[in-house]
């Protein structure tokens, strides 16, 4: 059910610590983080349809291959810098986990990631299957 389903979520993001005793509320987040993965999902695989259509795409750049490009990209669109008095302020009102959480946690869920850098069991990013969100 959606609400089992959901719960590996809100776990994940409310052990983010975004300072030092300050956590991600995820509860208040979890419409957010769910629509953050889902939609990392879907994106991921548009990339793999394009390459298929052009495989002369599907080349490293720089030593990076696509998926390495894609999941990068995610991490810096994300980029932020705060005020420790706002963070503490949004993590409180804001249903959007902070910019940093957001970069890290959702790609985690994804094993599109984990293969694309060779994260596995072990490896500080690394979620087991049975830990990661599986809603969409």
């Amino acid at each position: 059910s959606f609400t089992k389903n959901k719960q590996p979520i809100i776990d994940q993001y409310s052990a983010y610590e975004v300072a030092p005793g300050q956590f991600v509320n995820g509860d208040l987040t979890q419409g957010e983080n769910i629509a953050d993965i889902g939609g990392l999902k879907c994106a991921y695989r548009a990339l793999q349809t394009a390459l298929e259509k052009h495989p002369e795409y599907n080349t490293e750049i720089d030593g990076l291959t696509p998926s390495q490009r894609f999941f990068i990209a995610w991490g810096q669109f994300w980029r932020t810098k705060s005020r420790p008095d706002r963070i503490t302020q949004l993590l409180a009102i804001d249903p959007h986990s902070p910019g940093q959480a957001r970069a890290t946690e959702a790609p985690r869920n994804l094993q599109a990631f984990l293969d694309a850098f060779g994260i596995t069991e072990g490896d500080k990013m690394y979620m087991s299957p049975e830990t990661r969100g599986k809603v969409w």
